[in-house]
């Protein structure tokens, strides 16, 4: 197979020692109460990849654990199951189940080891490999789950989210064609939210790559949503573009004035210490509202509602709609 980078840009990747280190900062924005929601650490491995599969499940603190809905998230580069708890706590306060997987091959590993071979480590995680392996993962997660929580989870109520290379890889899951590669798409996901999704750089007509999409869909991301280093820059334009080529007929888009890529991770200040934690609480409540309102069949009024709360926050606003 030729190796080319279907996802974040090689220099892309590079730029995850400036935003992807979510574990460094504090879920400033993380309202919910401590007893609203609890979690639990699973070291899963997947004999058939040789391959572990960390997660962490959050679930409602009281709530009778079965029949839940669920979303799995997927991290950005340099990430682990442990970021993005603001997303998790809230989810499961909200009485969602929320299954945070850690991808291996692009994890927060990456930032250990020589410095001077950091580089080559980004360069590798962006490869064709691990990114059909992060999907696989998010498919074998799903499994696992199942196998050793039967009924926890409404198998027809999933979703799934993902920021950055995250997003990315619930492009692949949720339906994005690759030519050439065999499909990734997992049917259990009934809808899916893109919190800063890069373009898909390298694949041959993204467009229609991104067609194939039909699930329900939810973009977000900020004026300032700008990855930029040396030879490389992504700006918040390509993450609406990427929203106009989906081919969901149900899809909205929530674009946040200021902001940066980063401010959607754990980490407190990145985006300006006033709007950090304003957008944090808002992103959590929209992405409840949407997978919340997709499931139950009310996503108009929960949403029409999230945006009079939010409206001063926003440089545009496209609620989903067929």
């Amino acid at each position: 197979m030729k190796r080319r980078h279907w996802l974040v840009g090689t220099l892309a990747l590079g730029a995850g020692a400036a935003w992807a280190r979510e574990e460094l900062g504090t879920a400033s924005a993380s309202s919910a109460p401590p007893t609203a929601w609890r979690w639990q650490d699973l070291d899963w491995a997947d004999p058939a990849r040789q391959r572990p599969v960390p997660v962490r499940l959050y679930l409602p603190a009281d709530a009778a654990p079965e029949g839940l809905p669920l979303v799995v998230f997927s991290h950005g580069i340099g990430g682990s199951r442990r970021g993005y708890s603001y997303l998790g706590q809230h989810l499961a306060s909200q009485g969602l189940a929320a299954l945070h997987v850690q991808h291996v091959g692009s994890d927060r590993a990456l930032w250990s080891g020589n410095v001077f071979s950091l580089v080559g480590r980004l360069q590798a995680a962006a490869q064709t490999a691990e990114a059909r392996a992060r999907a696989l993962d998010v498919r074998f997660a799903l499994d696992q789950l199942q196998r050793e929580r039967p009924g926890l989870v409404d198998a027809s109520r999933i979703a799934m989210a993902g920021h950055s290379y995250g997003a990315n890889t619930c492009l692949l899951v949720a339906g994005a064609a690759i030519p050439g590669e065999a499909p990734l798409t997992d049917p259990r996901i009934r809808a899916a939210v893109f919190i800063s999704a890069p373009p898909l750089h390298g694949v041959p007509e993204p467009e229609q790559a991104l067609a194939a999409i039909r699930l329900p869909t939810l973009h977000v991301t900020a004026t300032d949503d700008v990855i930029r280093v040396p030879g490389y820059t992504s700006v918040a334009a390509e993450r609406v573009a990427l929203f106009e080529a989906t081919g969901s007929a149900v899809k909205g888009l929530a674009v946040f004035e200021g902001g940066s890529h980063s401010v959607f991770t754990d980490r407190a200040g990145t985006g300006g210490p006033v709007a950090n934690p304003r957008i944090k609480r808002a992103t959590k409540e929209l992405v409840a509202d949407f997978v919340q309102g997709q499931f139950a069949g009310d996503a108009a009024p929960r949403l029409a509602h999230w945006h009079q709360r939010h409206q001063g926050l926003l440089a545009r606003w496209v609620p989903p709609s067929a």
